[in-house]
């Protein structure tokens, strides 16, 4: 759990409000709970308003902050404006943008639909509120930014190639708008985390025999948050991190490959 001294840092440097995208479960909620916990007030964000509102009911029940939901698919243009005009006004500090999805498989043989939705969720939307909340924090000289990247991203991933692409996209943008922003008072941070028991695996068609459990990394990526760019929360993630940054790229893209095979049920 966090500390009394990391609770009051959040509260005093990214309060009142907290935004969290993809709050109605896995790692989106434990951030959310965490961040109650410090008695932050939020607005949390998801597709569906039932296990929005469970969630929402938990945090309340707890710990006796605010919390307003909004129900929007971020997956459209329509759902990314609705956020934004539903949130203004509302002194938010702390952008958690945890809203994304998976797929697994040879990309030849995947669903296109399926594969521009992903993108639009995991980049486009992503880009759109990160453009959005930064602006607004450059302009009051203070908050934060957490973005979703992923062990995958630092390489290519045979079947789970479009993923892994969309977490390079991320992990990108978070590494240079932490540069640009953080003489502006605002903090960045891209969590990367390796596998983790969430919803993730069965919309992405995988099977996780080892995996993290969403609680175990809320509190290190709170904890890293306006003290690293980068965090891999969790031991598993930094396992994974650690042993394949001490291979060249092409060996690190046959690894995941291989691992990847695995949990698509390929291996």
């Amino acid at each position: 759990m966090l500390s009394l001294n990391d609770k009051k840092r959040l509260l005093s440097q990214y309060g009142p409000w907290a935004l969290v995208t993809g709050a109605s479960s896995g790692i989106g909620k434990e951030l959310a709970l965490q961040l109650a916990s410090a008695q932050l007030h939020l607005v949390l964000c998801a597709t569906n308003a039932d296990r929005l509102q469970a969630t929402a009911s938990e945090i309340q029940n707890a710990h006796k902050v605010e919390v307003k939901i909004i129900s929007a698919d971020l997956g459209t243009p329509a759902g990314v404006a609705q956020l934004m005009e539903q949130t203004s006004g509302i002194p938010i500090g702390l952008a958690v943008l945890a809203a994304g999805y998976g797929t697994s498989g040879y990309f030849a043989q995947s669903q296109l639909p399926n594969e521009l939705q992903m993108l639009r969720v995991n980049c486009e939307a992503v880009m759109q509120l990160t453009h959005h909340y930064s602006a607004q924090f450059a302009a009051q000289r203070r908050g934060g930014i957490i973005l979703f990247s992923s062990i995958v991203a630092f390489q290519g991933v045979p079947h789970s190639a479009h993923y892994a692409a969309t977490k390079a996209y991320i992990q990108t943008l978070a590494e240079g708008i932490a540069a640009e922003l953080k003489p502006l008072g605002v903090d960045v941070l891209s969590v990367a985390p390796g596998p983790v028991n969430t919803q993730f695996a069965q919309r992405a068609g995988m099977h996780m025999a080892q995996a993290l459990n969403p609680a175990s990394i809320a509190t290190p990526i709170l904890t890293a948050l306006g003290r690293r760019t980068t965090v891999y929360p969790g031991y598993l993630s930094q396992i994974l991190h650690y042993g394949l940054s001490t291979l060249p790229r092409f060996a690190r893209t046959f690894v995941m490959g291989k691992v990847m095979k695995g949990m698509a049920g390929r291996g």
